[in-house]
């Protein structure tokens, strides 16, 4: 059990938390949710004692051990993979280097006998012995090869790191388990294996997180951060923001019928304070608006975007034809032969572990790399908005955010680019921040204004959820699904995909497709997908043989 009594920290004159009292006890999963700042990840960092609070304390129950998921993708590159796994499980990992350092000897002293007998007694009582094969277990749930068991950290690229990272958290049964964010750089498949993995898990769990979905299947309580202070619910993420929903409509309700009463009486006191026979009641009536007085009832510190995507024109019939299209990239082919037909409102899901070839196939069909053979054609009323995954380059330059956003409009008006700013939640003097120091999600906001200034009538988005917080997901993904033009998306993001794509294509290895019409939902579901899936798994393995 992991808890907190009196718990305060600030950052200069903000106070982040004040007083949290809170108790995290095994067998559940509490998720942690906030707007954007509100101090999710510090709250974790206090937790597992990264950052000292300025007053209170974080109790931990004797002999539990704490594992974190961590951040810092180059603190392991000179671990193998394997070994930087095991490390999640300090006293074990500096057990198994001290055992082999002895072994290692040339000369094997008494001493060395008597230490290497207490250290196998502990190596033994902590499963050392099956220390390797359930690294390996998490690694290939996780989505890594065998063969990269033994390879450096530093050799793997930055979504493999992000997996073995996890893999080194939940390694060794921790008894709290704090994860940030875990679902990043994971495709729908390892979130699927994760979210299994956590339902088994019978410790504590203290994650963060911005995919609802992912909060809905593991969480079995809310903590949820707003004012400096933490309440927590009983519940997964939709039970608490239906709770939400209706917490505040009572509240707004409460306070209409305390200023119509207020109204009332303000009014019989202007009316009857002037008459003498009055005059008695007039003074008590005063004595009860006093009583009466509406308190401030501060609104949630939590901001939607206004998300609109209007076309300036409708789809005609032809929309998109894609024919024998290939691309190698870096000596890899990633597209082999592709042929798709988009049709007039297909909301299209890109799903499958071959990310690379989404995303090419992204760069190429919105014109920002070129096919090595093959053919597209886009209709002649279709207009295509594409939204990148890695969008750095369009931020490098040191132009105010009103400028970089009026380069995209019709309208060069400020008081219009600056409303179209506000409705993104960029109010005041943000407009005026050089675009080359915007934080992520500040980015997507950008991107997402920008796409909607274009108004185009086919969107390519991929990952369009990464770096957004829940209810800027939320706007978008209700955005989306009321948007009348086509959409091809990728996302990690499962309720996402499952509300939005009425047509789901998978990417299978070795180039081949599954192409369904269906919800995303009903394709996982679906027993012929999963024969078909595996039939073109087994014919890729038996041609790499």
């Amino acid at each position: 059990m992991i808890s907190t009594g009196g718990v305060t920290l600030s950052f200069g004159e903000r106070v982040l938390f004040k007083d949290v009292t809170i108790k995290f006890t095994p067998g559940n999963c509490y998720g942690v949710i906030g707007a954007n700042g509100a101090g999710k990840t510090t709250f974790l960092k206090v937790l597992s004692g990264e950052i000292a609070p300025d007053s209170g304390e974080v109790v931990v129950s004797s002999g539990e051990r704490i594992a974190v998921l961590r951040q810092n993708q180059f603190e392991f590159d000179d671990s193998t993979v394997m070994g930087a796994v095991i490390q999640g499980h300090r006293r074990l990992f500096e057990v198994m280097t001290e055992r082999e350092a002895i072994y290692a000897k040339e000369r094997f002293s008494e001493e060395d006998g008597m230490r290497a007998a207490h250290l196998e007694t502990e190596f033994s009582e902590m499963g050392g012995w099956e220390a390797e094969s359930e690294a390996a277990t998490l690694l290939s749930g996780l989505g890594i090869d065998e063969a990269l068991l033994q390879r450096p950290m530093g050799e793997l690229e930055a979504g493999q790191k992000v997996r073995v990272l996890l893999a080194q958290a939940l390694f060794g049964n921790p008894d709290i388990l704090l994860l940030d964010e875990p679902t990043n750089g994971l495709d729908l498949e390892s979130i699927g294996w994760l979210e299994e993995f956590l339902l088994k898990f019978n410790n504590t769990v203290v994650v963060v997180s911005h995919d609802r979905h992912f909060l809905n299947s593991v969480c079995t309580h809310i903590a949820d951060i707003d004012f400096g202070r933490i309440q927590l619910y009983v519940g997964n993420f939709d039970f608490w923001y239906e709770s939400n929903q209706l917490l505040v409509k009572q509240l707004k309700d409460e306070k209409r019928r305390r200023e119509d009463k207020i109204a009332e009486l303000r009014e019989f006191i202007l009316r009857f304070s002037s008459n003498a026979s009055k005059a008695r009641q007039a003074t008590s009536r005063q004595k009860l608006i006093e009583k009466l007085t509406v308190e401030d009832m501060k609104p949630s510190s939590r901001k939607a975007p206004y998300i609109n995507f209007k076309p300036e024109r409708e789809c005609g019939r032809d929309i998109l034809a894609v024919e024998e299209l290939s691309k190698t990239v870096d000596g890899e082919k990633v597209l082999r032969g592709l042929s798709l037909s988009i049709r007039k409102g297909d909301k299209i899901a890109f799903v499958g572990p071959e990310h690379l070839a989404k995303t090419t196939l992204f760069e190429i069909l919105s014109a920002r790399s070129t096919q090595d053979s093959g053919s597209f054609k886009w209709g002649t009323t279709i207009t295509v908005g594409y939204f990148p995954r890695e969008s750095s380059s369009a931020f490098e330059s040191e132009l105010p955010l009103i400028e970089w956003l009026r380069q995209f409009s019709r309208q060069q008006e400020e008081g219009f680019v600056r409303g179209f700013l506000g409705r993104m939640l960029f109010s005041g003097e943000e407009s005026l921040k050089p675009v080359n120091v915007l934080s992520g999600g500040e980015r997507v906001r950008c991107l997402i204004a920008k796409l909607m200034l274009e108004a185009p009538n086919a969107l390519l988005l991929d990952e369009p959820t990464n770096h957004l917080d829940l209810e800027a997901i939320a706007a978008l993904n209700d955005a989306l699904i009321d948007y009348p033009g086509v959409v091809l998306f990728t996302s990690h993001d499962h309720q996402f995909v499952d509300t939005i794509a009425n047509r789901i294509v998978e990417f299978v290895p070795g180039g081949s497709l599954i192409d369904k019409m269906m919800r995303f939902d009903d394709y996982l579901a679906s027993e012929s997908v999963g024969e078909e899936r595996d039939r073109l798994y087994r014919g890729h393995l038996s041609l790499s043989l």
